[in-house]
């Protein structure tokens, strides 16, 4: 595998920002771990992260470059801070970053990478699962399967988030609290527009621990994806909201992802 740090200007978010990414390496000579390289162009995995992290917390938290060292498969890990893979009310836009120009940059630097919608995937973490569900629905002409783990999919629907001790956090992210319901970060009404649309539907694969404050969000996101008609996979198991559980499941995730 070939790992690498990359620090690079975003004309959307206006800024110079970093992600890691690991790609695909044939070897032999290797202690204690053969890689792999695609036999054509290379799938790719966006990796996101949660609330508190950044592009580096996959590596830090998890053995994600030994994971995937005999798949083939590239993994893009960008940083997007506090952003809620949304363009914000009052900040920046980290839906287009995230959902156009990343893949955009990603193949102009590598351009092995597959651009074919069968070959692309997301999956992510609390946050991270919010923006992978959102790509795979919003998106879904480019992403073929998404993965939650432990997702906040119902964060538009939260008026909780919007108490007086968060002050303008959620407010500054998604706008007005009565504005969110049907809004187009509302993943919920944005099932309900893709599958209404005739177009290609996602895979969809879940997991959430039945211990975790986002557990309830979680089964109305299944009841609601599966009464539309997707092509979803859900597991739970006992478990909170920590990296222990994400460690082991996104191993079940690359397992799972239709690698053609």
């Amino acid at each position: 595998m070939a790992l690498m740090q990359v620090s690079f200007f975003s004309e959307a978010l206006g800024l110079s920002t970093q992600m890691n990414v690991i790609l695909p390496q044939q070897t032999r000579g290797q202690i204690g771990m053969e890689g792999r390289a695609a036999s054509g162009k290379t799938p790719v995995l966006y990796l996101l992260h949660g609330m508190s992290d950044d592009h580096s917390i996959w590596l830090r938290r998890t053995s994600i470059e030994r994971y995937v060292a005999d798949m083939g498969l590239a993994v893009v890990m960008p940083t997007t801070h506090l952003g809620w893979y949304t363009d914000m009310a009052h900040g920046n836009r980290y839906w287009e970053f995230v959902s156009e120009e990343l893949p955009k940059i990603c193949h102009s630097f590598f351009n092995g990478l597959s651009d074919r919608r069968e070959d692309t995937f997301a999956a992510g973490l609390s946050m991270g699962g919010y923006g992978a569900l959102k790509l795979g629905l919003c998106a879904a002409g480019k992403f073929a399967a998404v993965a939650s783990l432990s997702g906040a999919v119902g964060v538009c629907s939260k008026y909780d988030h919007h108490d007086n001790d968060n002050g303008t956090f959620w407010t500054d992210i998604f706008g007005p609290a009565d504005k969110m319901p049907g809004s187009e970060n509302d993943l919920f009404t944005q099932a309900e527009v893709l599958k209404a649309s005739g177009k290609p539907l996602p895979k969809i694969y879940q997991w959430c621990g039945t211990e975790d404050f986002l557990y309830d969000q979680n089964v109305k996101m299944r009841d609601h994806l599966q009464a539309l008609g997707y092509d979803v996979t859900y597991e739970e198991s006992p478990g909170d909201h920590q990296w222990k559980y994400w460690d082991e499941k996104i191993q079940t995730i690359l397992k799972w992802l239709p690698l053609k």
